[in-house]
């Protein structure tokens, strides 16, 4: 196990390397410096102890912490691949890549913010002006579905009949009654309809990446590299097929000690590879590709999970936020812009009658973004961090994006697997896991307020 392995290096930009850091422990002089140091190691040795917890063991654990809009303290652990022998383990680092699961929503969100700014798309339009085709539930058949309550989980689809399709399915035929997928109409509720009721629901999110398409013309992917990475000059994407040797070696596998697909947990067994597992082959691109329709059916790429980005380029996408917009001089999203994407859009009545908050991971909510206001029952961290951002939860990974807006903190987490079933290792003051509000709470304590 790579324990206490912390990095103060540079941010990679399109193969170079610019200073991430405006003060790297130690730089600072005197009694200062002495505190500041020793804080440092207390984190490390804490972080260091909950990877190797044997309630709750971590595969892997990279986090950032950025403290007045100024990077504080990045740290890395475990292995982004584990070998049959200790001498096939490779470490992770903070520049190494992870699928995010649903962070890559609020990242896909970043990407339709700047079609918006671009006057390609509106929040309260119809969308089925941009799908080509109409979209209604059809118990609600007179009510138009908009990208708000898409961007808000109030659309009233749901989940239950999937939502991602092969490449070469249309979605018109999944959501369109008398589709040739539509089969019962699982898809969408018939007790709440548009912009009645939160439910979150992955499939908005393929229909939101396919009407990107639908009004750029690009393939998913390929437009989320335009939109947001190349102009920030991170490394990722949403199809790890086309990564470059290079960055493709620094891929994290996500595990579970639990057999694929299945709930069977063995605490005392094997690390079993759950998602980019690449030790054996590259990743393929999605099956059927070949087939693929642009503006038919985004979700091959995962618009709703699927994007590979390091802890260091979700720190850099964050900088960016908390600057207003602007990555070094170069405006990629208007203020406003952003001021109207975290803007309170809902928040959970506490009674159950506005939204489900899958047992109170989902209080408020903004335009593509979970919101977390410094209260009770709804809190990541105990006092002092009213954030914004998003969690993920997908093939063992575990991830936090969450930053305070006015005082410019924020935090990172990127968990590559555990042990034991997550939902087992309760939080004494979240919906989080318990060993998630330690990582949380320890960098808070030590790094940002300490």
């Amino acid at each position: 196990m790579n324990q206490d392995r912390r990095t103060v290096l540079g941010l990679a930009l399109l193969g170079a390397v610019e200073p991430l850091w405006a003060m790297a422990p130690g730089s600072a002089n005197g009694a200062h410096a002495a505190a500041q140091d020793a804080a440092h190691a207390q984190l490390e040795r804490a972080l260091a102890a909950t990877v190797l917890d044997p309630a709750c063991e971590l595969a892997s654990l990279a986090v950032l912490a950025i403290r007045g809009g100024k990077p504080v303290f990045e740290g890395a652990w475990g292995r982004r691949r584990i070998g049959a022998t200790p001498a096939q383990d490779l470490p992770t680092t903070s520049d190494t890549l992870y699928r995010i699961a649903s962070i890559s929503k609020m990242m896909t969100t970043l990407g339709l913010m700047r079609l918006l700014e671009d006057g390609k798309l509106a929040l309260d339009a119809d969308v089925s002006a941009y799908l080509g085709f109409t979209l209604r539930n059809p118990h609600f058949p007179d009510r138009a579905i908009t990208l708000r309550q898409l961007l808000t989980h109030r659309s009233s689809l749901r989940d239950e009949a999937g939502y991602s399709f092969p490449a070469g399915t249309a979605l018109r035929d999944v959501l369109v009654p008398g589709g040739a997928l539509h089969g019962a109409g699982a898809m969408w509720s018939s007790k709440a309809g548009p912009g009645e009721y939160f439910t979150y629901c992955n499939l908005g999110w393929g229909l939101i990446g396919t009407l990107m398409e639908r009004v750029t013309g690009e393939r998913f992917d390929r437009l989320m590299r335009r939109l947001l990475l190349q102009p920030l000059g991170l490394e990722g994407g949403y199809n790890p097929s086309e990564l470059p040797p290079q960055t493709l070696a620094r891929l994290a596998t996500l595990y579970r000690k639990r057999t694929v697909d299945t709930e069977v947990w063995n605490a005392a067994g094997p690390w079993i590879a759950q998602a980019d597992d690449t030790s054996a082959r590259a990743p393929a691109a999605p099956p059927g590709l070949e087939h693929y329709v642009i503006g038919d059916n985004a979700t091959p790429f995962s618009p709703t999970g699927g994007l590979r980005i390091s802890a260091r380029g979700l720190g850099a996408i964050m900088l960016m936020l908390m600057n207003g917009g602007v990555h070094e001089g170069q405006r990629i999203l208007k203020a406003e812009t952003l001021e109207r994407m975290f803007a309170r859009q809902w928040t959970a009545d506490g009674q159950g009658g506005n939204g489900d908050t899958l047992n109170g991971f989902f209080n408020a909510w903004g335009l593509g973004n979970a919101q977390f206001p410094d209260q009770p029952g709804m809190r990541l961290v105990e006092g002092g961090f009213d954030a914004v951002g998003h969690l993920g939860d997908a093939y063992g990974l575990r991830s936090v994006f969450a930053f305070d807006p006015t005082r410019r903190n924020g935090m990172i987490v990127l968990v590559g697997g555990t042990s034991s079933d997550p939902g087992n290792q309760k939080g004494r003051y979240s919906a989080l896991a318990s060993f998630e509000e330690k990582v949380l709470t320890g960098m808070f304590r030590h790094v940002i307020v300490g």
